[in-house]
């Protein structure tokens, strides 16, 4: 028995009084593995349309769902490819919908080597990247979190303010003498080293607005330059000589969050595959109960 099933979505909602167009309807969270920068990110999509049709009932959601499918066969995904399927959302909603959005929620995993030794380990970095279409305007962009340690200008001079005083009051006190032997041996006790500035693990939140022309989604350069401008990322497998090398990093690299924002700014502002961008750099303070933070924007 041939039987025809039932669409409510496509029967007429004139009986319905309410007809207002809606900004975005679609779903979220659909899981679908996906390829970027040669690396198989497993991600969470979210897919919407507009719906400006007052009198349609719904959209066709199992056309967006299996459009996005083709997006995990693409070895190496690109903006273009996204912009594709974009448009095939439009195309399959051509009387109801001008609009088209896609945002993919992932990690990418990015082997690094330690500072000194042959050790090396995994970093996630959390990323989003949210293109849409309206009506024939293409924009995407491309959020992304890096973690890296922040040393406390303030705090280190302080310390070594300490330092200072307790090596005058060594020598007052004829404890040591100056005899290089003498000093180095008093250095290396905690009679010296009284005092430590304060560290912490920060973030920064780098909010790109790209260039669609670029060929392809440019995270492990955006990652690499970030770190490279703040020069004391997290490290992962270590060995003393890699926590020393470190320490000397963070210790040779002493800043505010202002002073982390800035060089962030120094790094891309300019840049070729970027419109424009929106930075937050986070401190989660050690002393403080309480987050330092910098923000600003350029072109955005």
């Amino acid at each position: 028995m041939n039987l025809v099933l039932p669409d409510v979505s496509a029967e007429s909602s004139l009986t319905r009084s309410y007809h207002y167009p809606l900004d975005w309807v679609g779903m979220e969270k659909i899981a679908l593995p996906l390829y970027l920068e040669n690396s198989l990110c497993q991600s969470q999509v979210n897919a919407y349309v507009s719906l400006d049709d007052v009198f349609a009932k719904g959209i066709h959601m199992s056309r967006l769902y299996t459009r996005l499918l083709k997006l995990s066969t693409i070895k190496n995904l690109a903006l273009l490819d996204i912009k594709d399927a974009l448009l095939d959302f439009l195309a399959s909603h051509k009387d109801s919908s001008a609009h088209a959005k896609i945002e993919i929620h992932s990690e990418l995993y990015i082997e690094r080597p330690a500072l000194v030794s042959q050790l090396s380990g995994w970093k996630s970095y959390p990323f989003v990247l949210s293109c849409k279409l309206l009506k024939d305007d293409f924009y995407a962009e491309l959020k992304i979190e890096i973690p890296y340690s922040s040393t406390c200008p303030c705090s280190a001079a302080l310390a070594r303010n300490i330092i200072q005083q307790r090596f005058a009051t060594a020598l007052e006190n004829h404890e040591i003498q100056l005899d290089p032997q003498e000093i180095l041996s008093w250095l290396n006790s905690t009679d010296a080293i009284a005092a430590t500035p304060h560290s912490q693990r920060s973030f920064a939140q780098l909010n790109f607005k790209l260039d669609q022309n670029i060929q392809y989604i440019p995270l492990i350069l955006f990652i690499n330059q970030a770190e490279q401008a703040l020069m004391t990322p997290v490290q992962t497998a270590v060995k003393r000589i890699d926590e020393q090398a470190f320490a000397i990093a963070n210790g040779q690299n002493l800043m505010f969050c202002e002073d982390a924002l800035r060089r962030l700014y120094t790094t891309f502002i300019h840049h070729p595959s970027i419109l424009g961008f929106n930075f937050k750099v986070i401190h989660a303070e050690s002393l403080h109960a309480h987050d330092a933070v910098a923000q600003g924007a350029w072109q955005w």
